[in-house]
């Protein structure tokens, strides 16, 4: 009895949703080209469906970007892969598996079973995966991990005055600490304002990501010991202590082996998909897309 192949999460047009979310999954019913009521403005078409401003505006809720101009083009390309997968899923017949009474055709499932039945699933072999891991060392290593011990002096970041009187005060703590380092933990209890000071400001072992981003970047470039100057981040001020340090390790190939397949082959996905949406626009001529993304360069 035969199986069907994995599906693996694909993702289209520089996005890191997977394809049937780009396709639209998150669109309520009866919205988009096909809807009723007041007609939009239109300047993109998918062959002779119409998808209007109005369409466009909706899907830039579902993609940030700094500029409104580039979130625009990227709704528009998402729009314009949902309609040209779904327009290829309806002459290829799929629709016809829904239930007869079946008021709505799922549009993801739609595309879902499009893309399983026209995209291979290709594994890559043993020996593929092992030159990827031979090429690539630095990619497959443990986490670096820090033990780490903190004081903090809270002060809020809109607060000048306080956040000055927090880095004086870290200052002076630190130079009192090279003198008595053995009263950390006493200074912890009686300044810091984070829990930890129960502690003795202990934070435990901490990999990189685990804090907030402008502290992880700072703690992680210290070295064992003492930190000369208070750390800032969002809090506030820190006085920092580097009690271990532990480099990553390199992991076995055996321990990364699905890891690298799954990525291989979702790269394959990628590359077929994105030759097999190239052949779909020439069976579905897109137009007004080329100006859309014109504007956002």
């Amino acid at each position: 009895m035969s199986t069907l192949p994995r599906i693996l999460p694909i993702t289209v047009i520089d996005s890191a949703q997977p394809v049937p979310a780009e396709a639209g999954h998150h669109h309520a019913q009866g919205e988009g080209p096909r809807s009723l009521g007041q007609p939009a403005p239109c300047r993109l078409h998918v062959a002779d469906t119409p998808i209007s401003e109005a369409d466009i505006a909706r899907e830039m809720l579902f993609h940030r970007a700094i500029r409104p101009e580039q979130s625009r083009a990227d709704a528009a390309r998402a729009l314009v892969v949902r309609e040209l997968l779904r327009l290829e899923a309806v002459r290829l017949g799929l629709a016809a598996d829904a239930p007869a009474d079946s008021a709505i055709i799922d549009e993801e499932a739609l595309i879902e079973a499009l893309i399983v039945g026209q995209i291979d699933s290709r594994s890559p072999d043993e020996d593929a995966c092992r030159r990827y891991y031979d090429q690539n060392p630095e990619r497959f290593r443990s986490p670096d991990r820090i033990r780490i011990r903190h004081i903090l002096l809270a002060a809020p970041a809109d607060d000048v005055a306080g956040r000055l009187k927090a880095r004086t005060q870290g200052e002076a703590l630190i130079t009192d600490l090279r003198q008595q380092p053995h009263l950390f933990a006493d200074f912890a209890l009686r300044h810091s304002q984070c829990p930890s000071r129960d502690q003795g400001g202990e934070l435990g072992w901490l990999q990189r990501g685990q804090t907030t981003p402008e502290f992880d970047r700072q703690v992680f470039r210290l070295r064992e010991g003492l930190a000369g100057f208070p750390v800032e981040s969002r809090w506030g001020h820190h006085v920092v202590s580097i009690d271990a340090l532990e480099s990553g390790q390199p992991r076995t190939f055996e321990e990364v082996h699905e890891q690298i397949r799954d990525y291989l082959e979702l790269q394959v996905r990628q590359r077929d998909l994105q030759a097999y949406l190239l052949s779909l626009r020439e069976r579905y001529p897109v137009r007004g897309l080329e100006e859309i993304e014109a504007q956002a360069e």
